[in-house]
């Protein structure tokens, strides 16, 4: 026998037509409401998705990793559809980049405080592939190359916002002062302050010449084959190396200064290579770098900087979580 206790509840609908008219309008009203609702989403996501590749840009720009910034983008989705829900956003880009920045500066701050604690220099994620799918993706102006983006650590969180939203994704001072809590004339004095150190700190670059390319390869060949003499050769007198191992046994926690020095440091590391790796050359933000692989998984990626000719500064990123796991190389 079926318990009456599990038994449905009979519906009222069935016993009053009056209650059987009211609950069909009532249902057919939920239907035309949520048709709307769903169609707006649905545009949302669509505009979301199309932009979604230039917003994990003025995350990734801000924070330094990839995944916080991802973090940032999907949360303001969610503050996307809360506040389309109150009221109706126009310019869903502008609002997005708004949004994406402020929280963006504010995992920014958080993240201060843990990289004071940092064993060893502290490096920017790596961007060394772009993904097929858009929700992997990051759009960055070619001129944030690997080490601008280790000069904007250097910066206050304003200053580094400031000089992100207006130099390089267009924002006008008065968005850039709605995202950091200034007036536009304060927001104004950040740029000049992050111009200048930008300038002081920015190493400068050779992009596109056939002496860029010459010497791409020569330092990559010499990598390649422990060649302490080809190193040299390559190497501005004046080059730095900074390693960053997120606290990893044999990383060097100390920048490696000079052509001497930084060659010797990467002939030792060419040496201590089993014979299962192998370098691969590859783009890192946009400029040259290479991979040490193991079949296709990540051991470490290195950006590299020229200037006339010469290497002026190595970047290498050992730290696993800030590495990609699998390059197809």
């Amino acid at each position: 026998m079926t318990d009456p206790a599990a038994a449905p509840a009979a519906d009222p609908a069935l016993a009053d037509p009056a209650a059987d008219r009211d609950a069909v309008a009532d249902r057919a009203a939920d239907r035309v409401a949520a048709g709307p609702v769903a169609d707006r989403v649905a545009e949302l996501a669509a505009e979301y998705t199309r932009i979604r590749p230039r917003l994990v840009g003025v995350a990734y720009s801000l924070v330094g990793t990839v995944a916080e910034a991802q973090d940032v983008v999907s949360d303001c989705w969610l503050r996307l559809t809360a506040a389309d829900g109150r009221e109706r956003v126009r310019d869903v880009e502008a609002w997005a980049v708004v949004a994406v920045a402020r929280r963006a500066v504010d995992v920014l701050r958080s993240a201060r405080a843990r990289r004071e604690e940092y064993v060893g220099p502290w490096l920017p994620e790596p961007l060394v592939a772009v993904a097929e799918d858009p929700a992997e993706r990051v759009t960055l102006d070619d001129t944030v190359s690997f080490a601008l983006m280790v000069v904007l650590e250097t910066l206050t969180p304003a200053e580094r916002t400031t000089w992100v939203l207006h130099e390089v994704f267009g924002l006008s001072f008065p968005e850039v002062a709605a995202v950091v809590g200034r007036s536009p004339a304060a927001v104004r004095q950040l740029a000049v302050r992050a111009r200048a150190h930008v300038a002081a700190g920015a190493p400068r670059v050779d992009v596109g010449s056939a002496e860029h390319r010459r010497a791409v390869d020569a330092f990559l060949r010499a990598v390649g084959h422990g060649d302490l003499a080809g190193l040299l050769a390559v190497l501005d007198p004046d080059v730095v190396l900074t390693s960053d191992g997120g606290g990893l046994h044999g990383v060097a926690r100390r920048p490696v200064l000079g052509a001497d020095r930084v060659a010797r440091f990467l002939v030792g590391v060419r040496r201590k290579m089993p014979a299962d790796q192998r370098i691969a050359p590859l783009t890192v933000n946009g400029g040259p770098g290479f991979a040490v692989l193991i079949g296709a998984a990540t051991r470490f990626v290195c950006s590299f900087t020229l200037h006339n000719g010469r290497v002026t500064r190595v970047d290498m990123v050992v730290a696993p979580d800030k590495l990609p796991r699998a390059l197809d190389l």
